[in-house]
């Protein structure tokens, strides 16, 4: 068994999550579950196939993003993983638990717009993904100026009231 890292490749406003899933109808269920949740979303999708042809299957509303889930999903080549960009002004918090709810989803890695990296095990009959690193590590513990800041920022963004 090798370990490997890999990159996500995305403009940094992009967001995108990253599951894995068990069946080949996951493009057809989550691109039904977004649409459905985000009327007009623009976003791509690519699914790696672990049997049968093993094919990079997709579906978008936006090609830009189309293109980038084919190819990071190229790139991780794992098995059953799926990776669906957003575009530009769409986030995961207003989609992910649709995407969760799509019943051949089993588990979802990461949502973000963070630079990320993606540890995968590779051996003789194929990649997994193992875990992901999201963003950077802490720089220190937030006080009452942080508290502050996150909590106007939240209200101002529209995410809590008051």
């Amino acid at each position: 068994m090798e370990l490997k890292i890999v990159k996500i490749e995305k403009p940094e406003a992009i967001n995108f999550i990253l599951g894995q899933s068990h069946f080949i109808k996951t493009v057809e269920d989550i691109h039904e579950a977004l649409v459905t949740a985000v009327p007009g979303i623009k976003f791509g999708l690519a699914f790696c196939e672990a049997s049968g042809a093993r094919l990079v299957r997709h579906t978008a509303t936006d090609e830009e993003m189309r293109a980038l889930a084919i190819q990071n999903a190229r790139a991780l080549s794992a098995g059953h993983s799926f990776i669906l960009f957003l575009g530009e002004g769409f986030y995961p918090i207003n989609v992910l638990k649709a995407v969760q709810a799509v019943p051949e989803v089993v588990h979802i890695f990461c949502a973000t717009a963070n630079p990320t990296q993606v540890i995968l095990a590779e051996t003789e009959q194929g990649r997994g993904i193992l875990g992901v690193i999201d963003g950077f590590g802490p720089l220190g513990v937030e006080d009452e100026e942080g508290i502050a800041w996150r909590t106007h920022f939240l209200r101002q963004i529209g995410y809590k009231l008051g």
